[in-house]
């Protein structure tokens, strides 16, 4: 299993039954992988989608049916179709328990920065910035450190936000990490991976409640 499977994985255990979420472009596409029919779990897009399938390949696709990001996917039985207007409407009035974020920097007090390294060619901020604001809850997945080894998790984000104090919790290869009232929490451990490491590996101060952590 791959280092994002690993997370994808963890994160599929934080959605509840009927929960009504969506899924961020990277890593947060392949948590619907791991769900299953009968939990009564509804994934929005928001391009207009809500009852939205797992991510297929091509030979498999409708040609007319992508998430956000522009991946091919299915969908299920009941599906909805709608414009963009009501799409946004949906995420503006708090509908979404979940939504799940990829990031680039997260804080110590859950600010996010996800759509912008200055100097480099983005598309924009995109419905990161909604979804970031208006969901119930914002679960990060991504990769604790950078391609250069720089923690990604920081005191303060120095990137462009894409949202202030939105972010309840961050799941990495390595720890699953909560924003606690400004401070950040180690809650679990991946198999193998020590307290020490982690720490190491995390720019901003890390509360560690116990040194018997569960592992995922």
């Amino acid at each position: 299993m791959s280092y994002k499977e690993k997370i994808a994985r963890r994160a599929a255990r934080e959605i509840e039954y009927g929960n009504l979420i969506n899924l961020g472009i990277g890593i947060p596409t392949l948590i619907s992988g791991y769900l299953n029919p009968e939990d009564g779990i509804c994934i929005h897009s928001e391009n207009g989608i809500l009852g939205m399938g797992q991510a297929v390949q091509l030979a498999e696709a409708d040609r007319n049916l992508i998430d956000a990001g522009g991946v091919y996917v299915a969908v299920e039985p009941g599906v909805a179709f709608f414009d963009s207007a009501v799409s946004f409407a949906l995420i503006r009035s708090g509908r979404l328990d979940i939504t799940f974020l990829g990031a680039l920097e997260v804080s110590a007090q859950g600010d996010l920065a996800n759509w912008i390294i200055p100097g480099k060619l983005t598309p924009g901020i995109g419905g990161g910035m909604e979804l970031a604001q208006k969901a119930k809850r914002v679960i990060v997945t991504m990769t604790h450190t950078d391609r250069s080894g720089t923690s990604k998790i920081v005191h303060e984000c120095s990137l462009p936000l894409t949202a202030p104090a939105c972010v309840s919790l961050i799941i990495t290869e390595l720890a699953v990490i909560a924003v606690d009232s400004g401070r950040l929490v180690l809650q679990e451990l991946a198999e193998g991976v020590s307290i020490e490491e982690v720490i190491t590996k995390t720019a901003a101060p890390l509360h560690v409640p116990s040194a018997d952590l569960p592992t995922f």
